[in-house]
């Protein structure tokens, strides 16, 4: 019997990390639930996660972002959901197009 996969390699969520400029931190500063340093690097590195945990990271990172915007920047952001960040997760499509690269940061 095949034991299940638990480690997916890096994640979307690693490269919008760095195309929005955040740091682990940001997001563990960010969210208004107890998220740590540690969930975030796995979250990064793809070991394999809850939904739940999915959500919270998700949640922290769209916050991350929202701070850093302008008020013209917010109407136009697209809110991440944790199928765009997480290449396990369902629903997830490889071709997806990110429709924030306007607003990434400089």
């Amino acid at each position: 019997m095949e034991e299940p996969t638990l480690d997916y390699g890096a994640q979307p969520l690693d490269t919008m990390m760095e195309q929005w400029k955040l740091t682990n931190h940001e997001l563990v500063e960010a969210s208004p639930e107890q998220l740590t340093h540690k969930q975030v690097q796995k979250a990064r590195k793809g070991r394999k996660m809850t939904i739940p945990m999915m959500q919270k990271v998700m949640r922290a990172f769209n916050i991350a972002i929202w701070t850093k915007l302008n008020k013209e920047e917010k109407e136009a952001y697209f809110e991440y959901s944790h199928k765009h960040l997480f290449s396990y997760a369902k629903g997830y499509d490889a071709d997806w197009t990110d429709p924030n690269v306007e607003l990434f940061p400089k």
